[in-house]
């Protein structure tokens, strides 16, 4: 297992010890909801003949279904992993690590504390320094969406972002120079039900 998970991580450029990742894993599962939640306990009585009458089950996962926390507890693994310090973000801008906490406080760059301290998602850095932009969109982002939502929002395709004639994730059209006017505009939006 070790070594196919070695594997893995090296072909997603993740450089991580497997059994890090793995402790990485585990922690992000126990952030996330309960194994094996009992629906039925987060709604109401009426919301939950309501919900019965549309067809939705409300009965607990069964043991042999798969957990849909999975994808998530993963996702949120290599989020953590790929995350930089402050004074990994301070090299990689060129300044002082207090600058960067001086950013994070202003929205100017996004993060969450951990028990080592800040974490700063690498989707917002370029080779250069931050995304171009940047600003402008973190001002656009609601205030209680998670650090994964925003960055599985910069990180998928978007049809209203096209770069030669292909839909384009935030963060590529940004970091091909487009205005970050429409990007900030689709951020906003994040948590709104369509």
């Amino acid at each position: 297992m070790t070594v196919a998970l070695e594997n893995v991580l090296a072909k997603a450029g993740l450089r991580i010890d497997a059994a890090d990742f793995l402790s990485l894993v585990e922690d992000a599962a126990r952030r996330l909801a309960p194994p094996n939640p009992d629906p039925v306990s987060f709604f109401s009585e009426g919301q939950r003949a309501a919900l019965a009458e549309t067809g939705l089950d409300l009965s607990p996962r069964r043991d042999d279904e798969p957990d849909s926390r999975a994808p998530s507890v993963a996702a949120h693994a290599v989020f953590a992993e790929s995350a930089l310090t402050v004074a990994e973000a301070a090299r990689r801008l060129g300044v002082d690590p207090s600058r960067i906490r001086h950013k994070l406080a202003d929205r100017r760059l996004t993060g969450w504390k951990d028990q080592g301290g800040w974490r700063l998602p690498s989707w917002q850095f370029g080779e250069r320094g931050a995304l171009p932009g940047l600003e402008a969109v973190l001002a656009a982002v609601p205030d209680d969406q998670p650090a994964l939502v925003v960055a599985a929002f910069m990180n998928t395709e978007q049809a209203d972002l096209q770069i030669g004639g292909r839909p384009a994730t935030p963060r590529q059209w940004l970091l091909a120079g487009g205005d970050p006017g429409p990007v900030a505009a689709l951020a906003a939006t994040l948590g709104t039900p369509f």
